[in-house]
């Protein structure tokens, strides 16, 4: 119990496997995984369901611990608590109820639900939570009760493990309905439909591309997104018809200039032979997101077209001086990337590398940090920017000197100080460091003739 409550996943792993009971319960009646389930610690509950701790069992108020992660509305802790195959696991009574319940909290919305349920009427604090690494929901608090509103993904969650095919457009009503691509309920729903791979799935979403609201057609970018590179095996990405249905979007003309900036970027992902050709198009678009994509479409040389060459090489230095500070980054890191040994790229990544902001300076020193090796001029102001408040822009020029065998790597490394820090701990970079350090200060031991 201890190590539930403190969030120790490893304990309690290790302690279930040395026959630890998995139903251990508090004083008030209630096991361990209503603990980690009232403390949305999903790392924790996974631990307890994987070591045979039971979601189901009735408790002293008529709930299960299943029944207690939806009430609390987070799909993390309710996709953890649910277990693997829960379709072939749970009667079919009890999905229905699983699923009316999460449908219920959806429709009545987490704040009056959470009046109902505690008979208060003042006001309910709210704070924004990363329920996932990458994806955030309302937390809602009154009276010392605690409710997630995310119950949209929660249903569709449910839906998709018990495998029912849930209408296209109400999944895409539900991610839109936030208003935003990194709530839980528009990650839920982009996953399900990029498991769909049916071509009636597929159909059914790309429709919406001429639906008038721009945030159904940013959704229908992303879903296709998902199914160019969500699966490594490639199984059913509709690439080549994506490529075709996005260089039509563009043709029929795309009003919005985000969500064109989005189709430019998804297409950025295909095969299309044509990227340049649709890149040079929007070179000088008065939108810096539509100008921010284009870099990426200009990549590669070895083509048979020479003049094409020359102007996608002349377009990328052009936008490398946008006014931009983002087009910059964007020019820049195409432009450390297909370096072609030309002084042109050189002087411009060096200019970049001295640029007046900041994060223009913070965002080519990592491209160069991860690119091939860079010339002599380049490492010079790599050097420059050891001088840098922001760790992030030091680490990676001191990492860039270092990956180029610079005889300045050692002052680099003196320079960017302490190679412990919080947050860094598993670094390749400042793991690089270290090892080049150490090796440095043990000659002997690093010589395998020794």
């Amino acid at each position: 119990m201890a190590a539930v409550r403190r969030g120790d996943a490893q304990a309690v792993t290790t302690l279930l496997e040395a026959r630890a009971a998995p139903d251990t319960v508090k004083d008030d009646g209630l096991p361990a995984l209503c603990l980690a389930i009232a403390a949305y610690d999903a790392t924790v509950a996974r631990a307890l369901v994987d070591g045979g701790a039971d979601a189901g069992q009735p408790l002293p108020d008529g709930t299960t611990p299943l029944i207690r992660a939806i009430d609390g509305g987070s799909p993390a802790v309710v996709a953890s608590v649910l277990g693997r195959e829960p379709r072939l696991r749970l009667p079919e009574a009890e999905r229905e109820h699983l699923l009316a319940l999460a449908r219920h909290w959806y429709q009545r919305g987490a704040e009056d639900e959470l009046r109902s349920r505690t008979g208060r009427s003042g006001p309910v604090h709210r704070a924004q939570v990363m329920d996932t690494d990458y994806h955030h929901v309302t937390q809602l608090t009154l009276g010392g009760h605690t409710v997630r509103a995310g119950h949209g993904a929660i249903l569709t969650d449910l839906e998709w493990a018990f495998r029912i095919l849930t209408p296209v457009d109400a999944l895409i009503s539900r991610a839109v309905a936030q208003h935003d691509p990194d709530h839980v309920d528009w990650r839920s729903a982009r996953w399900v439909l990029s498991e769909r791979r049916s071509q009636e799935t597929w159909s059914a979403v790309t429709v919406f591309r001429h639906d008038p609201d721009p945030e159904r057609r940013r959704f229908v970018l992303d879903v296709l997104f998902a199914y160019l590179v969500w699966s490594s095996s490639r199984r059913n990405s509709y690439e080549e018809e994506t490529a075709e249905l996005l260089v039509a979007w563009i043709s029929d003309g795309e009003d919005d200039p985000g969500v064109l900036a989005e189709v430019l970027w998804v297409l950025s992902e295909t095969d299309y032979q044509e990227l340049r050709v649709v890149g040079l198009l929007y070179r000088s678009h008065p939108d810096p997101r539509v100008r921010a994509r284009v870099p990426d479409l200009l990549r590669g040389w070895a083509t048979p077209h020479p003049p094409l060459v020359a102007t996608a090489r002349t377009a990328l230095l052009v936008l490398a001086g946008d006014e931009d500070w983002g087009v910059r980054v964007q020019a820049g890191a195409v432009l450390v990337s297909e370096n072609d040994g030309s002084s042109a790229f050189t002087e411009a990544v060096v200019g970049l590398l001295r640029d007046p902001v900041a994060e223009v300076r913070s965002g080519i020193a990592q491209a160069v940090a991860d690119g091939a090796a860079c010339p002599a001029a380049v490492a010079d102001a790599l050097l420059d920017l050891l001088d840098e408040e922001d760790f992030l822009t030091r680490l990676n020029a001191a990492y860039g000197l270092l990956r180029r065998d610079d005889p300045r790597t050692g002052d680099a490394i003196e320079r960017l100080g302490a190679l412990s820090r919080p947050g860094f701990e598993d670094d390749h970079r400042l793991s690089a460091l270290w090892s080049w350090k150490w090796n440095r200060d043990h000659p002997s031991a690093a010589d395998p003739a020794t």
